[in-house]
């Protein structure tokens, strides 16, 4: 898409995209929950950011039907659930009016079956309108909880969100929320982000929280979700997908459809580059802190 085609503001085009795509998901029978930017109730975020893109979580059973009506419409797919993300979670379409949107099958933090958390945030949802269309949205303390979870994977970044729904929120609050963390299985993700990630240092999932919200470099992140992984296969799984290039990312950074050379020069230059990464990190680690007096 290109920018300097669209006239209207880009929070402006923000909540005509998250009318849109709730348009097009009733029509398609397609259960969505709008989520971050602006499907964030006021109170949750007074200083009113809506981001950059549209998020939605969808029923994992529609993730089929969504991608299809959404290319029926006019949507093209940016990237997929594969490539999009270390977490496999979302995977993000263009239109020319209304700009990128995630549709996530599942929350990055949240251990709980994707169905079943699904289900868990559904029944307890409720409308709101944005751009003149009632779009479905979690409650406040499960909006609070995927707030403080994205909050987790920023590395330092938006973490004004886990002052605003979680440290200051009230008692009574904070509770539903600690309550829901726990339904959702995702004490140690949400603690990455709040505090208290140490507790859970002998956890399968610390290493993983630990790079993703302190920062760190990405084959120290392969390594951390390999160490996560659920299964040994699950594991292993990961382990053959570190290696393999991501054509996504890389057709985006070369601006056009990367030719089989292109490919190949990418996946011989990233061993290299992970080699320069580690030891430009140990590099950092070994030098001498100084002193200030």
């Amino acid at each position: 898409m290109n920018e300097s085609q669209v006239s209207v503001p880009l929070q402006v085009r923000l909540r005509f995209g998250h009318a849109a795509v709730q348009r097009v998901a009733t029509a398609a029978g397609v259960d969505l929950l709008h989520i971050k930017g602006a499907a964030v109730t006021p109170a949750l975020r007074p200083e009113g950011y809506l981001g950059s893109d549209v998020d939605v979580l969808v029923r994992p059973d529609h993730v089929d039907a969504i991608d299809a009506a959404l290319r029926e419409h006019g949507w093209t797919l940016y990237s997929t659930f594969e490539h999009g993300s270390p977490f496999g979670h979302a995977q993000t379409y263009v239109h020319d009016a209304w700009g990128y949107i995630d549709i996530h099958r599942w929350f990055p933090g949240i251990r709980l079956r994707p169905d079943q958390a699904f289900e868990l945030f559904w029944g307890d949802r409720h409308a709101y309108e944005i751009a003149g269309v009632a779009c479905q949205v979690p409650s406040d303390p499960a909006q609070a909880v995927i707030l403080v979870l994205n909050a987790a994977r920023s590395a330092k970044g938006a973490r004004v969100d886990v002052i605003t729904v979680w440290q200051e929120a009230e008692p009574d609050r904070r509770v539903e929320i600690a309550r829901l963390v726990e339904h959702l299985h995702a004490d140690v993700a949400f603690a990455a982000a709040a505090g208290g990630l140490e507790r859970f240092r002998h956890d399968r999932e610390y290493r993983l929280w630990k790079v993703v919200s302190d920062g760190g470099s990405r084959s120290a992140e392969w390594w951390a979700r390999i160490r996560s992984a659920p299964t040994t296969w699950a594991g292993v799984r990961i382990a053959l997908r570190a290696p393999l290039v991501n054509v996504d990312h890389l057709a985006h950074r070369l601006g056009r459809t990367p030719t089989p050379l292109d490919i190949s020069v990418e996946f011989v230059r990233r061993p290299f580059a992970a080699v320069f990464e580690g030891v430009k990190g140990a590099g950092r680690r070994l030098r001498p802190r100084r002193v200030v007096r």
